[in-house]
């Protein structure tokens, strides 16, 4: 059994969409950031960074933390979501880590300086929107001739970016006039998995 701690966010959705597309049994516990409960001593012993998510696979004594590695994890325990053919699962991890180093810091700075500064800095602000443009622009390429990140096949890859761009839609970000992503962002939406694991935990202000 997976037990898997977390809160409503991009990083966290990334985890609970895997597991759900995997079928994978888990056990939830909603780490209330707004709470403050991953600073608690409780929450630092498993990730002393606190942030989430966290798995801790019970069965083969296994902690983890940070959201692409996590996937790595999943994906190689299943032999899901990862392709098997050596080209095909490169460009899995290759994109996979693009997605942690040109995604999620990048549109999580994004939201910060737009929505939840208290001072509205414009250089940092114009700045960040600039590079979520270059990082839209280049998975828009990628996606050019090629369903999926990976090529032919649905990836962990793709589970992952998906966790920001979900996020980038809901904060009024637009990248619909990058027509490749915006198809391919429409048919990972679609999936009953994904349909699930981007309300796991409800969020706060939430039914």
């Amino acid at each position: 059994m997976i037990d898997l701690y977390t809160d409503s966010s991009p990083n966290g959705f990334k985890v609970t969409i895997a597991l759900e597309e995997l079928a994978q049994p888990y056990r939830l516990h909603h780490v209330r950031i707004d709470e403050g409960e991953h600073r608690q001593p409780a929450f630092l012993a498993p990730n002393p960074h606190g942030r989430i998510p966290v798995i801790i696979d019970q069965e083969a004594g296994i902690t983890l933390f940070e959201s692409a590695a996590i996937l790595l994890y999943l994906a190689e325990k299943t032999g899901r979501l990862l392709p098997k053919e050596p080209v095909a699962r490169w460009e899995a991890i290759k994109w996979l880590m693009f997605h942690a180093s040109s995604m999620g810091p990048i549109l999580g700075q994004r939201v910060y300086f737009e929505m939840f500064a208290a001072r509205k800095i414009p250089t940092a602000i114009d700045r960040y929107r600039q590079l979520t443009e270059d990082a839209f622009l280049t998975l828009d390429g990628r996606l050019a001739n090629n369903p999926w990140l990976a090529g032919e096949d649905y990836s962990i890859a793709d589970i992952a970016t998906f966790g920001w761009t979900h996020i980038a839609l809901i904060c009024g970000f637009s990248f619909s006039h990058h027509r490749n992503l915006a198809r391919w962002h429409e048919q990972i939406a679609e999936r009953p998995a994904v349909q699930r694991g981007v309300t796991i935990p409800a969020p706060a202000n939430g039914p």
